[in-house]
């Protein structure tokens, strides 16, 4: 494998990046717009474009995605897309009929400057856009963040163009749940309900990418946050934000928009992340926690009690977007687990990577973070000085099979491994699944290294 080239020397390196940690913006785009209800999402740009995001969501959920593209050639290429797109639209409504369709932009079309809302607005005047139907984008260009920054743009996009207020307050709470699984998105809206909060979560991607298999093809899945109620997103009392780097602009553009305060909170992953969700649950809505959620919290509690001698002192090295790494090493820590390397592809900023050295500042141990930074020089940093244990996506399969490290998939992409769409992360059930995924890596491979004799039935 090219990775067993990868040498101990660590050079800097400020033009060049491998194995990157990341994906392109137009991808989280996508994701996003999936979570509205009976929308077809569109890539302004070519059909190669369209079919890499298409594919890499569809080989990760599992699900077949479905998507439409303006389908560039050498002349939308060098006089603009605007012909395609407005053709685009007319088709895309006569044929498929969606409710909503969600434009994001890709390199080509950003490169070129197509101005799409005049696109917009000219497919209106020009009646290609039915009664009670709607068209909404974002600019998603490749060459500028990741799969998360176009995620958060897309996530905007629906408050600039959907939030209204009427200048009443509802008794509901936005929840922006951030690029996390569709499971994930399913427990934090069930931890809402339970304490008996109505909410307005987008976007939603639960019973879309993760739904049952009824031997029925449904081109629009039942799931999705329909246009209707994101509207009165901007009536609602307040909006919890989860993922700075993936939810903070919508929460503020909401905010700005239609005066609805919010709080931003890390991802709820972990005893203290879910501790800081449900308490923000709390206060906004002004109910208490009832005792089934004290109760799971409990179980949580006795778990990791039971499972500390196995992850104390442990090294761990983690890759991932930039929420998930934060989240993950604040949970770690908890646990008297070591994150001590750590990057992201994704541009987060300065602000970002002091929230990650707090994180870590009481370890004992030299932690390494770069923020943006590619696996490449996660692998340096790891021939140098091992670790225990990898936590990541399916990428950082080929680190651990070159350094015989065990490794817990988590994040995005994971391309070899099923079912992690219907299984959360979040919420103390969610915490709990990782307490085992990460334990069940530990022993497999104390197992796997004990002689005949030092083999033990009970760990």
């Amino acid at each position: 494998m090219l990775l067993r080239h990868t040498t101990k020397d660590i050079a800097d390196r400020k033009a060049l990046t491998v194995n990157p940690a990341k994906t392109c913006q137009p991808i989280g785009a996508m994701y996003a717009s999936l979570g509205v209800h009976g929308c077809l999402p569109h890539s302004h740009g070519s059909q190669g474009c369209y079919a890499y995001h298409r594919s890499t969501l569809t080989r990760h959920y599992k699900e077949p995605v479905m998507a439409a593209t303006s389908a560039f050639t050498e002349g939308a290429s060098v006089f603009g897309g605007q012909a395609n797109l407005v053709q685009a639209i007319d088709n895309i409504f006569t044929v498929y009929n969606p409710e909503v369709i969600a434009v994001h932009t890709t390199c080509l079309s950003e490169t070129i400057g197509d101005d799409i809302p005049q696109i917009i607005a000219k497919a209106r005047s020009d009646g290609k856009i039915p009664e009670g139907k709607y068209v909404f984008h974002a600019n998603t260009p490749s060459y500028v963040g990741s799969h998360v920054t176009g995620f958060s743009n897309m996530t905007k996009a629906m408050v600039d163009y959907f939030a209204e207020t009427n200048g009443k307050k509802a008794k509901t709470l936005n929840l922006i749940p951030g690029y996390v699984e569709p499971a994930d998105m399913e427990e934090v809206r069930r931890l809402a309900e339970t304490m008996g909060i109505q909410t307005v979560m987008f976007p939603d991607t639960s019973r879309v990418l993760n739904g049952p298999m009824t031997g029925k093809f449904k081109m629009y899945p039942d799931g999705g946050v329909t246009i209707d109620t994101l509207k009165t997103a901007g009536s609602s009392m307040g909006t919890v934000a989860m993922g700075r780097i993936a939810s903070l602009a919508a929460a503020r553009a909401l905010d700005s928009k239609c005066k609805v305060p919010c709080q931003i909170i890390d991802l709820p992953i972990g005893l203290h992340g879910t501790d800081a969700f449900v308490d923000a649950l709390r206060r906004m809505a002004g109910v208490n926690v009832p005792d089934r959620i004290t109760y799971e919290r409990g179980q949580m509690v006795d778990l990791i009690a039971d499972m500390h001698q196995y992850f104390h002192g442990k090294r761990v090295a983690i890759a991932g977007d930039p929420d998930q790494v934060l989240a993950m090493a604040k949970f770690l820590v908890s646990l008297d687990m070591k994150p001590v390397y750590m990057v992201s592809g994704t541009p987060a900023g300065k602000k970002y990577v002091k929230s990650l050295e707090e994180a870590v500042k009481d370890l004992g141990d030299e932690v390494k973070i770069q923020v943006p930074g590619d696996m490449y020089l996660l692998h340096q940093w790891i021939k140098n000085d091992p670790v225990d244990l990898l936590i990541g996506n399916t990428y950082m399969k080929y680190i651990a099979k070159d350094e015989d490290i065990p490794l817990v998939r988590y994040g995005f992409p994971i391309l070899d491994r099923v079912g992690h769409s219907y299984l959360p992360s979040m919420g103390y059930k969610g915490g709990i699944r990782m307490l085992e995924k990460i334990l069940d890596a530990l022993l497999d491979r104390k197992d796997r290294d004990s002689s005949d004799i030092d083999m033990e039935l009970v760990m």
